[in-house]
């Protein structure tokens, strides 16, 4: 099964963006690309991270009418990215539509067809939240596990959620259904605006396929040192 780190490149520009790439002299990570650098630099930042040889989880989280994030992704998938996604709360027919999209895009691009996954509910949302604010009544991890199921009706690759779940979205979906998982946070370190958190090592040993990984490397004196110990910890 195929795991890996993801870095968040949550960087402001393409000057810090790149002068952090250029720490890494001796491998290429698998990185994420966010809102606010895709916003901020637009898609050539994509363009230019993906030929310096990165694998590229481009992390927009779409939301939107089906045919809208249909049209939207079929623009996507030019980009060549690895990995993208939406928010499972579309509905069933938006990933069915998403999907399309990616899959008509990367057909006319001559390309294979980037994981498309879709967000359950974000690492910085507790289940009081989610109850009080967003009006689901329903435990988080029920939701979580309800909203993977639709994910994989939909026949997508699987679905963003934190480690806490991601044995429990495995149980429903298959060991083969992606889990990717922020919310990564070494013990005593500060979880900023995160709630739902866990070690790379307990992510490990829950069984998700995928963590990204932001401050706990990119906010380190020595971020290609911080990087090894993440992959140490959660690829062995």
């Amino acid at each position: 099964m195929e795991r890996d780190v993801i870095i968040a490149l949550d960087f402001k520009n393409k000057a810090d963006t790149l002068a952090f790439l250029d720490k890494f002299t001796d491998e290429k990570p698998f990185v994420k690309i966010g809102m606010e650098l895709f916003y901020g630099e637009g898609p050539d930042i994509v363009r230019e991270i993906k030929n310096r040889g990165h694998k590229i989880f481009l992390d927009l989280k779409l939301h939107d009418i089906p045919m809208t994030v249909k049209k939207a992704m079929k623009n996507l998938a030019v980009l060549g990215v690895d990995m993208t996604n939406v928010h499972a709360s579309g509905t069933i027919e938006m990933m069915k539509y998403a999907l399309e999209g990616l899959e008509e895009g990367a057909k006319e691009a001559g390309r294979e067809r980037a994981k498309l996954i879709a967000v359950t509910q974000l690492t910085s949302t507790s289940e009081e939240r989610m109850q009080k604010e967003i009006l689901i009544n329903a435990s988080i991890n029920d939701t979580i596990v309800k909203y993977a199921e639709n994910t994989k009706a939909a026949g997508l690759d699987g679905v963003v959620c934190s480690p806490l779940e991601a044995a429990m979205v495995k149980d429903a979906c298959g060991k083969e259904f992606l889990t990717v998982t922020p919310g990564i946070r070494y013990p005593g370190a500060g979880v900023q605006d995160q709630v739902r958190v866990t070690s790379p090592a307990d992510a490990r040993a829950i069984g998700t396929d995928f963590i990204v990984v932001g401050r706990p490397i990119t906010a380190q004196e020595d971020p290609v040192a911080a990087y090894h110990r993440v992959c140490a910890d959660f690829l062995g």
